[in-house]
């Protein structure tokens, strides 16, 4: 499938009032098209992996392109060159977090752009960080309790940015960490109570939240299961 027909199939499924109900959840609406992400997906299985056509769409500037092309983007293709570009252009949270864990989080270069891009100050980049560790940690399978303990001072440090964007982000982290097996557990547990008593109202949050979850009955028996 040719970038034309892509563009043309897009705007004839425009849905200019799904715009507005996707920003009151906090979606750009800029250059915003409103096809849901369920419609995208099944257009992105009919045209299958294209990585010269997934750099067109996200070249394009449309929201919904961006969104298409990482569902077709091969991530043995992607470059470490490509994601920091494409990070650079992040300017919604869907945006950020569909490249994250749909496509980033299969790269090789996944664990290397967590540190890189937790030292950045754009809040969309900061928070690629975060969200990459939450898609980690459920993809990533042969990843060891170690590399995961490794980010611990990022989730720390960064507890205390207060952009609503960033902190939600270090939060998903810190559950995901936390319901990947039993070590991680406790381990995150011990983390998110440690967060508690930093003086910052988004430490404080982003440490309530997880404990709530974390120590749950529903994760705690899942991962009791997971462990026999």
């Amino acid at each position: 499938m040719q970038y034309d027909d892509v563009i043309a199939y897009l705007k004839t499924h425009a849905n200019p009032d799904n715009v507005k109900g996707m920003a009151r959840f906090g979606i750009n609406p800029e250059n915003n098209l409103g096809l849901s992400v369920n419609t995208l997906r099944s257009f992105a299985k009919n045209i299958g992996k294209n990585h010269a056509l997934a750099l067109e769409l996200w070249d394009s500037g449309i929201h919904d392109a961006r969104l298409l092309a990482v569902l077709i983007e091969n991530p043995i293709k992607v470059t470490s060159k490509q994601m920091n570009a494409w990070a650079k252009n992040f300017n919604s949270w869907d945006i950020c977090d569909q490249a994250c864990t749909s496509l980033f989080d299969q790269t090789t270069f996944a664990w290397k752009k967590v540190f890189e891009w937790a030292r950045r100050d754009e809040e969309f980049v900061r928070r690629a960080a975060f969200s990459l560790i939450a898609g980690l940690a459920v993809h990533d399978k042969t990843a060891s309790d170690t590399e995961f303990e490794n980010v611990f001072p990022l989730i720390t440090k960064h507890a205390v940015d207060e952009r609503n964007y960033v902190k939600k982000a270090v939060n998903w982290a810190l559950r995901n960490i936390g319901k990947r097996n039993i070590y991680l557990n406790k381990k995150t547990i011990r983390l998110s109570e440690e967060i508690l008593k930093i003086s910052s109202k988004s430490a404080r949050w982003i440490a309530h939240d997880a404990l709530r979850e974390l120590q749950s009955d529903k994760v705690q028996m899942r991962l009791a299961k997971k462990k026999h």
